[in-house]
């Protein structure tokens, strides 16, 4: 693999070829990954996976056309082949007058943040195939410890290393190195048609950063084994309250609503929110791209402008869209360095590290007048429509009753409207940065329940 010097150096050059070969204007993506995977089950070795690739996205304009690339074969051959390719598919292309490259004025000037996201130490014994494997192992062990699981899907852990270089026409050449490590445990309790599953994972840049083995696999097990021989839901009207490892695709729906694509489009549920109330008073959304080996720090954006810390809800105001600049072109505003890109097309956008800002109240208070009401653990399906706002996901998880969580309940949906549901939500006090999006315990009043 390059290093990210060498990485650099390499998206730079396709830019200098395409615009010797006549593009007006011209970016490039290199991107390369090198990866391990292990995984057991019932305390054997199951599989051992690794990975390579190396891949090379160019884009070009001509005018106000353009057209996008990519190779994985990077012989000097190839790519001039691949420079000559774009270059005449742009000349044929459909003119866009809101496309192009990011403002020469906006681009990120000068030495990138320290971001801490290359574990090289970690890079070590640590991401060894014996290492990994004793990793997964010790992480089921642990998980079929616990007292009624009955089976196990496995245990696994993995180890990456990932390079990522930008380079355009305009002047801009960067690149950055990150490592990534995982490790879960999956296990099943009960018995036949009655089985249930759940699971734990951790991931982290840096080794030493992930849970222990034995806290995930004991997790995991506590996990399922609460979940065991589930009842039913009355259907009606009820304060749903959602775990933190699901209650982060609220944030989700929240971020395709405000993307600048769907404003520019029209296909928002929030077309016309920005700058009104769209969460409850006390609701804060936080995006940090520069906190040190985040799992979605970086940087610069996808299209090499910088980033940093920034507010998209406070006290439940809209403040921003997510604008690359093609989209802002179109709103007449500035893009807001949430560009995101793969080697193969255009920029879209993302946030980083983003999150909720915990509320005031315990989880133990949170819950403690709701005298019937459900606890969402697990979410299924993806019935949400972004343009309206309407919102329909099955779900599994525990009852409330008189503020207590008491047994295990499955197979029922939750429904309500996104719009309605933002308004009606309060966070608790207990926010960890554990995921790429990370939210409290979520309480939202008003959701309709409906048993299967």
């Amino acid at each position: 693999m390059l290093n990210p010097d060498q990485a650099r150096e390499r998206a730079a050059d396709i830019v200098s070829r395409a615009t010797a070969a006549g593009a007006d204007a011209a970016d490039a993506v290199y991107a390369a990954d090198m990866s391990l995977d292990i995984s057991v089950r019932l305390g054997a070795l199951e599989d051992v996976g690794r990975s390579e690739s190396a891949d090379l996205g160019l884009r070009v304009f001509v005018g106000q056309r353009s057209a996008s690339v990519s190779t994985s074969d990077l012989s000097s051959d190839s790519l001039a082949a691949l420079v000559d390719r774009a270059v005449a598919m742009a000349r044929e292309a459909p003119e866009d007058v809101w496309a192009g490259l990011a403002p020469a004025n906006r681009l990120m000037h000068g030495a990138p943040p320290l971001l801490d996201l290359d574990d090289l130490a970690g890079g070590g014994d640590g991401a060894s195939p014996e290492s990994l494997r004793d990793a997964a192992l010790e992480a089921e062990d642990a998980a079929r410890a616990v007292v009624g699981v009955t089976n196990s899907e496995g245990g696994s852990a993995s180890a990456s290393r990932s390079i990522w270089a930008l380079a355009t026409s305009h002047g801009f050449a960067a690149a950055y190195a990150a490592t990534g490590y995982g490790l879960s445990a999956s296990v099943l309790a009960g018995e036949g048609g009655a089985m249930v599953r759940d699971y734990a994972y951790t991931s982290a840049r840096h080794r030493h950063a992930l849970e222990p083995a034995a806290v995930i696999g004991a997790r995991a097990g506590d996990r399922v084994v609460a979940r065991v021989n589930p009842g039913r839901l009355a259907s009606g009207p009820m304060t749903v309250v959602f775990d933190p490892r699901i209650g982060s695709s609220l944030l989700g729906h929240l971020i395709g609503a405000i993307s600048g694509s769907s404003i520019t489009r029209k296909t928002s549920f929030l077309l016309d929110a920005l700058g009104t109330q769209v969460f409850a008073r006390g609701v804060t959304v936080l995006d940090d791209p520069h906190r040190p080996h985040g799992l979605r720090s970086r940087p610069f954006d996808g299209e090499g402008l910088p980033v940093s810390p920034s507010t998209i809800i406070a006290d439940g105001m809209l403040e921003s869209w997510l604008l690359d600049s093609a989209s802002a072109r179109q709103l007449g505003l500035e893009p807001t360095g949430h560009a995101a890109r793969g080697v193969g097309g255009g920029p879209g956008v993302s946030t980083s590290n983003m999150h909720m800002a915990a509320g005031k109240m315990p989880v133990a208070t949170l819950i403690e007048d709701i005298v019937d009401g459900v606890f969402v653990t697990e979410l299924i399906g993806m019935g949400v429509n972004g343009v309206t706002g309407d919102y329909s996901r099955g779900a599994a998880g525990f009852r409330i009753e008189k503020g207590v969580l008491t047994g295990p309940v499955a197979e029922f949906t939750i429904a309500g409207n996104l719009k309605d549901m933002y308004r009606n939500l309060t966070p608790a006090n207990d926010l960890e940065f554990r995921f790429g999006t990370n939210v409290p315990t979520l309480r939202i009043e008003g959701m309709t329940v409906a048993s299967g």
